[in-house]
């Protein structure tokens, strides 16, 4: 500690100041020099202990730096008394918890990049194969005409599927990561069924299937219009999927004082049981899922809703098919 230059600063102006005093005392009155001195050396040996003290407490948040800078987040400074050293190392202490928590969100953006990365690469691997096969037998020039068409128009839907399937993981991605500014406009209900709707008629034609909306005025709530679209697309294009070919898919949907519900219903195969809590799971596909079901779609769906204020369920009919059921509500839950 005497090797401070501030130490030894302290100690020449301490005694030089004693000196002094002691000097004037001896003028003043015989024997008071002595009453000075002591004085002088307990002032300075007390100013010495003090700041032997509070060196010792620098070092102290000095070695808890360390140990910060190491990753050990378990130790905890804070200090309930009065005082600037107290108050310095309570702010230190919020630093290291902010400093903490910004690492953890570093950490989790690192594992979810890691996990899309995968899940993409998991997902593509068969398709990809499937490709490389077809495209090495269309090399064949005896190959027969016909099988020329099912293989182009096979290599055409891998293709299709595939970007399909990385558009929605990525978008997944940017939700997970909250890069997505979710605009809030009022919805109208009606028109964003409408919306969603579209890309659905022709395979709806297809399986002559019908659609029934139960109508409602003036239902709406604050939203993105084009992401919830996107939302409602899969659980409709799931409700396709899982009917059978004249089957039906029933809309209905209201608005109270808490939340603005649009209920989507079907006729077909259904939802089992056990299958009800994992359905909103990425890659998870049920019992009934088509052979180019990916698993995918209701997981983007439930991301979109829940970023919006809003919540999503699916119930098992009585008879049978499956009901979802979409709430956003009007404030903060």
């Amino acid at each position: 500690m005497l090797r401070n230059r501030e130490i030894q600063i302290l100690l020449i102006v301490m005694g030089s100041i004693s000196l002094i005093a002691i000097v004037a005392a001896a003028f003043i009155s015989p024997g008071s020099e002595k009453l000075v001195a002591v004085l002088s050396v307990l002032l300075m040996g007390t100013s010495l202990l003090f700041t032997r003290w509070k060196y010792r407490e620098l070092e102290k948040l000095s070695i808890y730096l360390r140990e910060i800078s190491n990753g050990n987040d378990s130790l905890d400074i804070r200090d309930n008394k009065e005082g600037e050293l107290s108050i310095l190392k309570n702010n230190i202490y919020k630093v290291t918890l902010m400093l903490s928590e910004h690492r953890l969100l570093l950490q989790r953006d690192k594992i979810q990049l890691t996990d899309a990365i995968s899940d993409i690469s998991h997902q593509l691997k068969t398709p990809l194969t499937s490709m490389m096969v077809m495209a090495d037998l269309l090399s064949d020039s005896n190959l027969p005409a016909s099988k020329r068409m099912i293989f182009t128009r096979s290599i055409r839907i891998q293709l299709e599927r595939s970007d399909w399937l990385v558009s929605s993981l990525l978008k997944l991605s940017k939700i997970d990561a909250k890069t997505i500014q979710f605009k809030k406009n009022r919805i109208s209900v009606k028109n964003l069924i409408q919306k969603a709707l579209e890309p659905l008629l022709i395979p709806l034609d297809i399986k002559g299937q019908t659609v029934s909306i139960a109508e409602a005025a003036d239902v709406s709530f604050v939203g993105d219009f084009n992401w919830t679209a996107e939302a409602l697309i899969n659980i409709l294009k799931n409700g396709v999927e899982h009917t059978q070919e004249g089957g039906a898919i029933f809309i209905s949907f209201s608005e109270n004082a808490l939340f603005t519900e649009i209920t989507i219903s079907d006729n077909g195969k259904g939802i089992s049981k056990e299958e009800l809590p994992y359905i909103f799971n990425r890659f998870y596909k049920g019992k009934n899922a088509g052979e180019g079901s990916i698993g995918i779609g209701l997981a983007l769906s439930h991301s979109i809703i829940s970023s919006q204020n809003g919540v999503i369920d699916v119930v098992r009919n009585k008879d049978k098919g499956a009901q979802f059921q979409i709430k956003f509500y009007k404030g903060v839950i």
